[in-house]
C-alpha cells in the first residue's frame, strides 16, 4: 500500500541526530583531553622502542605466559594470561600499544562515573588528567610490567560497584570477578575484596550483592591456590609472600627482642645493610641468601620469623612503614633504592639487555625482535622536555588524599569506598615489602575519584540564601 507518510526510520534519525550532538557537546572538553592523552601514548610508541623490559620481571611474566604455569616467586598468573592472549602476535609492541589503550580506559572510566554522579564536564575531566597526563603513567604503560593491567582491573572493580546508587547482584558479580583478576595480577589487592566487602556491608547494600560479589571473589581465588598447590604443594597464591614481609623486617628486627626459635634463627639479621627493604631480598650477603637452595624454597620460614618480629616490635614496624610511605609525599622524587630511577625516566640512548639465559629463551618462544630499548629523535625529544612538567607532586598527591579523607569522614556515601581502596594501595604495599615509587600510580586515579565525589558533595548557596548539598541530577525517562 502506498502511503505520503515518512517512513517511521528517517523519522527517528531525525530525532536522533540533535541528542547525539547535544551528548557530543557535553563531552566536548573530555573528547580534546582523550585525544591529547591518545596522541601522548602515540608519541610515547614511537619514541621508544620496541617496549621497555626489566630483569627479572619482563621476561619471568612472558616466560610463564608461554609455559602456562604457577610460578613459585612474586608473580600469579593474571598478568601472563593477558600476554598469554597476545603471544599470537609475537610482539612486545603490540603488549605496550594494549597497555596504552587500558590507560586511555582508566581515564574513561573515572570520567563516565563522574559524570553518571552528576559532576559537570569539566570537574570530572579535571579528575582525569593526573592518570591520563603523568609521565609515570606513559612510562609505566610503555613496559611489559603487572601494573597497568592491576590498575585498570581496580578501576573497572569500582566503576561496576559505584555505576548505580543501588548494587544489583550482576554488578556485585562482575566487580567480584574483576577484584579477584586483580589479586591474581599483584597479591596486594586480597585485602582489597575484604576491604570492599566490609565498606559495603556498613553501608547496608543488602546480603545478595556481598554474597555475590565474595563468591564471584573468592572462587577463582581458591581455583588459582589449588592449581599452584597442585604444582608447588601449598595451597597458595605467591611463593614469595614470607620473602617479602621477612626484608620489610630486616630494617628494624632485634633478634635480642624477637627470640627467635633455633629454627629461624639463621633468618636474623646479619650486619648487612642495603638502601631499601626490597634490596634485602637480592642481596647476595643477606641472611636469607646465605641458606642452602632458593630463596623461595625458605618462604614459610621467613614468613614464621618476621610475624615474629612484628609482633615483638609493633611500633617499630609502623614506624618503618610510616617513614617509608611519606617518601610518596617529597616534592622531588626520591630514588628508593638508589639504584632505581623514580620519575624524570625518559632519556637519549640505546639500553641493551643484559646477559641472562631467559632472555634467549624468551626471544625464541614469544618474541623473536626483542632487544634492548632504544629513543628515536624527535619524539624522545618532546618526552625529555615534557616529564618534568608533568609529574604529579607528592604535596599535590597529599592534598587530594586528604580531600578524599574529608569526605569519608563527613559521610559522604560515595567517597567511602574509593577513599579507603586508594589508602590501601598506597600503604599496602610498603607494609608487606617495601615502597616503589610504581606502586604509588594506581593510588593517584582512585584518590581523584574519592576527592571528586567530596567535592561534588560541598554545601553550596541558592539564590534564596539557604545552604544545601548540590542534589544529584535525577535520571530522565520518556
Amino acid at each position: 500500500m502506498l502511503t505520503d507518510a515518512p517512513s517511521a526510520a528517517p523519522l527517528r534519525l531525525r530525532r536522533a541526530v540533535p541528542a547525539l550532538r547535544t551528548a557530543l557537546a557535553d563531552h566536548r572538553l573530555f573528547a580534546v583531553v582523550l585525544a591529547l592523552a591518545a596522541a601522548l601514548r602515540v608519541v610515547t610508541m614511537l619514541g621508544y622502542r620496541p617496549a621497555q623490559l626489566y630483569w627479572y620481571d619482563s621476561f619471568t611474566y612472558l616466560d610463564t605466559a608461554v609455559h602456562l604455569r604457577p610460578s613459585a616467586s612474586f608473580h600469579p598468573i593474571g598478568y601472563p594470561l593477558l600476554l598469554r592472549a597476545l603471544w599470537p602476535l609475537h610482539s612486545v609492541e603490540v603488549i605496550a600499544a594494549v597497555q596504552h589503550m587500558m590507560g586511555l580506559a582508566v581515564g574513561v572510566m573515572v570520567y563516565a562515573l563522574l559524570r553518571r554522579r552528576s559532576l559537570p564536564g569539566w570537574g570530572a575531566t579535571l579528575a582525569t588528567v593526573p592518570a591520563l597526563f603523568d609521565a609515570s603513567f606513559l612510562r609505566l604503560e610503555h613496559a611489559v610490567l603487572s601494573d597497568m593491567l592491576f590498575i585498570f582491573l581496580i578501576v573497572a572493580g569500582l566503576t561496576a560497584l559505584m555505576w548505580s546508587p543501588r548494587l544489583s547482584v550482576r554488578a556485585a558479580t562482575g566487580a567480584g570477578l574483576l577484584f579477584a583478576a586483580a589479586a591474581l595480577t599483584r597479591t596486594v589487592a586480597l585485602p582489597l575484596l575484604l576491604l570492599v566487602l566490609f565498606v559495603l556491608a556498613v553501608q547496608r547494600t543488602g546480603w545478595r550483592p556481598l554474597v555475590a560479589m565474595a563468591l564471584a571473589g573468592t572462587v577463582p581465588l581458591a581455583a588459582y591456590a589449588a592449581w599452584y598447590g597442585a604444582h608447588h604443594g601449598r595451597f597458595a597464591l605467591s611463593g614469595a609472600d614470607g620473602v617479602a614481609l621477612w626484608a620489610r623486617t630486616m630494617t628494624f628486627a632485634d633478634c635480642a627482642v624477637v627470640e627467635p626459635p633455633p629454627e629461624l634463627a639463621a633468618l636474623c639479621p646479619n650486619g648487612t645493610v642495603v638502601d631499601a627493604a626490597s634490596e634485602y631480598v637480592w642481596a647476595p650477603g643477606a641472611s636469607l641468601n646465605r641458606l642452602p637452595g632458593d630463596r623461595f624454597s625458605h618462604n614459610e620460614a621467613a614468613r614464621a620469623f618476621a610475624l615474629r618480629a612484628i609482633a615483638a616490635q609493633p611500633l617499630d614496624y609502623l614506624r618503618e612503614v610510616a617513614k617509608d610511605t611519606s617518601i610518596a609525599f617529597s616534592w622531588a622524587p626520591v630514588a628508593h633504592p638508589k639504584r632505581v630511577t623514580p620519575a624524570f625516566g625518559f632519556g637519549h640512548g640505546d639500553w641493551p639487555l643484559p646477559e641472562q639465559p631467559l632472555i634467549g629463551k624468551v626471544k625464541r618462544e614469544y618474541d623473536p625482535d626483542i632487544r634492548g630499548l632504544y629513543s628515536v629523535r624527535p619524539y624522545a625529544d618532546f618526552l625529555v622536555a615534557y616529564q618534568y612538567p608533568a609529574y604529579l607532586r607528592g604535596p599535590l598527591l597529599a592534598a587530594i588524599l586528604l580531600v578524599g579523607a574529608a569526605g569519608a569522614l563527613l559521610r559522604r556515601r560515595a567517597v567511602p569506598l574509593p577513599w579507603s581502596v586508594a589508602a590501601i594501595l598506597l600503604v599496602g604495599p610498603v607494609a608487606v615489602l617495601d615502597f616503589d615509587h610504581r606502586y604509588v600510580l594506581p593510588v593517584i586515579p582512585v584518590a581523584c575519584l574519592a576527592a571528586a565525589l567530596t567535592l561534588r558533595s560541598l554545601p553550596v548557596r541558592n539564590p534564596f540564601g539557604s545552604s544545601k548539598a548540590a542534589e544529584p541530577r535525577r535520571l530522565r525517562s520518556k
